[in-house]
């Protein structure tokens, strides 16, 4: 599938016998965006779905800043960041730790701008349908997970997120109490999180007075020695729903949705994502593989795609106009940051970046 610029429509079930018809197509047409199937089928090349007799997907996960809750699009270096960090623990903490999915089969992209993607090509998980995909969206999400049930259970994965959980909302909690340098940050990250459209917390519409309400409360050690001692008290009242929600999305992983709906980009089984090495047409910025060892932020040589996903290197020097407020941006280690009106002379690369995205046009000298 193609997308092209302007109002052209949107070129979809284009199948290419070759790599070289691939590359004429994507010279003569120079899109916006291109994707691949996920899927196999047995006639890619039919155009009605209903012909093609689909074989099976790859298992995808896509994680998307723009969905973090508390963080914002403007500030771009710190989301690649965030999510950076997300994609780690989905597959450091779910996939292979409690799903066994294998190495071997994985292969981690950088998308090309807010975000990652791990494709799964295990022979033997590429023919579950849509609801055993599901299931383990809900799993990861932590969806419908019993926090009584799961501490008072055997040793798992969630038993010690949650245990975990425990103290790291405790902490925050008390820092949006006392009113510290993070109290702020804290405060919008639970209020993000318990109105997402996940759709996994137990408690909807949770206003932020209620989150400060219950930080209060949580600063009785009677209450939390209460709660420690027996999971099933409601040592908050009826805020008690809250705090396990936050105790279980706090330590699960923001997984992307599909577009205007919030069906998950796991579970559907026909879906396009973009082509490894293309340009993604909202930013100019690559769709790269990721080494899985340079995944971890935490690596000395971890993967930084702010210097390693740039196409548009070197050339000359543009002045840009910033058309939104309070933007930060970074590429090739040059960072700029500024609001409307302000003016920057910034390389090509920055240059494409910011007027791709919206947030500049370029001025003459």
């Amino acid at each position: 599938m193609f997308m092209h610029w302007g109002d052209k429509p949107v070129d979809r079930h284009r199948s290419f016998s070759s790599e070289d018809s691939l590359l004429a197509y994507l010279q003569q047409r120079g899109p916006h965006s291109s994707f691949h199937s996920t899927a196999y089928y047995r006639r890619p090349m039919e155009r009605k779905m209903t012909d093609k007799e689909w074989l099976g997907a790859d298992l995808i996960f896509d994680l998307d800043g723009d969905h973090l809750p508390g963080v914002s699009d403007a500030d771009f270096p710190s989301m690649i960041s965030l999510i950076q960090e997300q994609a780690w623990s989905l597959w450091n903490d779910f996939l292979e730790p409690e799903f066994d999915m294998k190495r071997e089969f994985a292969q981690f992209t950088f998308s090309g701008h807010r975000g990652f993607h791990i494709h799964v090509r295990d022979p033997s998980l590429m023919g579950l349908d849509s609801y055993a995909r599901r299931e383990i969206v809900s799993y990861i999400r932590g969806e419908g997970l019993e926090v009584n049930a799961i501490l008072s259970g055997e040793q798992s994965g969630w038993r010690e997120r949650i245990e975990l959980g425990i103290q790291s909302v405790l902490d925050k909690l008390s820092a949006i109490a006392e009113s510290t340098d993070a109290s702020k940050q804290n405060l919008d990250d639970f209020h993000g999180l318990l109105n997402s459209k996940s759709k996994n917390g137990s408690v909807k519409g949770v206003s932020k007075p209620r989150i400060q309400s219950l930080a209060e409360a949580s600063l009785s050690q009677e209450r939390i020695d209460r709660l420690r001692s027996d999971h099933s008290l409601s040592v908050f009242g009826k805020d008690t729903a809250i705090f396990w929600d936050l105790v279980k999305l706090d330590k699960s992983v923001v997984l992307g949705t599909a577009g205007e709906t919030d069906e998950n980009v796991t579970v559907d089984v026909k879906r396009v994502i973009r082509h490894l090495g293309s340009l993604h047409g909202k930013c100019g910025l690559r769709v790269t593989e990721v080494p899985f060892e340079r995944l971890d932020p935490d690596n000395s040589n971890s993967f930084d795609p702010l210097m390693e996903a740039v196409a548009f290197s070197g050339g000359p020097n543009s002045r840009v106009e910033l058309l939104r407020d309070d933007v930060r941006a970074s590429l090739e280690g040059t960072e700029i940051s500024g609001s409307t009106g302000e003016v920057f002379d910034v390389s090509d690369a920055m240059s494409t970046f910011l007027c791709l995205k919206g947030w500049a046009n370029r001025v003459t000298p």
